[in-house]
């Protein structure tokens, strides 16, 4: 589990792709690598992935970790249109103690939203996110959704998706800040409204059949 606090951001190294599954090995700050292990599950923009080896040599800037992506991974998140130079957000997982600052987040991408528009003022900046039709139900006003595996609030509704209005910090903070209009980000909803509204949904059809 994460919190959607995203804690910093990873540079694609290499993703070769053999038989089904994509190596994607990363460069991090060796802060980020402390005690982590073989298995660990780290949110990769959101997606949750398990770490199979990590390079940590005392003479480099820089951590190594590698992680195995299946093709049912690669359809439904934007991982797969990663390449060598990419910036991704980077979560460890939750652990005991931890302060919550975002929302639960499981890091099982429901979906990917295109940016269809981004204003900047002086302040913040709006991005318009277009989102499947059958998962905008799950989307309200002042709700939480994790965006490329940000913990953010939605800032407005319309028929196409859900807008996001975005500060300085967390331009900065995640790789958000980079997204043009066109690309795709990762969307996970609240766990929480996904589970009452299909719970809702069921009895109603229950009760009607």
């Amino acid at each position: 589990m994460f919190t959607g606090i995203v804690q910093t951001q990873a540079t694609v190294i290499s993703t070769n792709q053999q038989q089904g599954v994509m190596r994607l090995v990363l460069a991090v700050a060796k802060q980020y690598v402390t005690k982590l292990e073989l298995g660990a599950s780290v949110a990769i923009n959101g997606c949750c992935l398990t770490v199979v080896k990590v390079e940590n040599i005392s003479d480099q800037p820089l951590a190594q970790v590698h992680y195995d992506v299946i093709d049912e991974t690669l359809q439904l998140t934007n991982l797969g249109k990663l390449i060598a130079g990419s910036t991704v957000n980077y979560e460890r997982s939750m652990t005991f103690g931890t302060e919550l600052g975002g929302h639960i987040v499981s890091g099982h991408i429901h979906c990917t939203a295109q940016i269809e528009n981004i204003i900047h003022t002086q302040d913040n900046c709006k991005i318009q996110l277009c989102l499947p039709s059958q998962w905008q139900k799950y989307v309200m006003y002042k709700g939480f959704v994790s965006v490329n595996g940000a913990s953010l609030t939605v800032g407005e509704t319309d028929e196409q998706g859900f807008w996001l209005h975005l500060i300085p910090e967390t331009l900065a903070i995640t790789n958000i800040g980079k997204a043009v209009i066109g690309d795709a980000l990762n969307i996970e909803v609240d766990q929480q409204t996904y589970t009452i509204i299909n719970t809702v949904e069921n009895y109603l059809r229950q009760q009607a059949s």
